[in-house]
């Protein structure tokens, strides 16, 4: 697998990635990524007609599902890690 390149967004790094049979587009954002991986067609070959895939619609999907996985890994944070336990001495000063 080579890194054929980057696209330009304000909030993710997106990296294409090319193999002999698939190409690959991972959007990462903090802690979490989603990775795209698709048979190149000859409308789907370059950067710029890659590019041409990410439309608005697209993104606006990308970047609320980003919200979803950082909201359910929050929650199974809450659910299955305990607070840390508070000192049963007071604070040195």
């Amino acid at each position: 697998m080579r890194i054929l390149g980057y696209l330009d967004h304000p909030v993710l790094k997106i990296t294409v990635f090319k193999t002999d049979t698939r190409l690959s587009i991972k959007f990462e954002n903090g802690d979490f990524e989603q990775t795209y991986k698709f048979r190149p067609t000859e409308q789907s070959n370059s950067l710029p007609e890659l590019n041409k895939l990410l439309d608005e619609e697209f993104m606006n999907k990308v970047l609320e599902r980003f919200e979803e996985m950082k909201a359910d890994f929050n929650q199974t944070f809450q659910r299955n890690l305990p607070p840390p336990e508070e000192d049963e001495f007071p604070g040195i000063i």
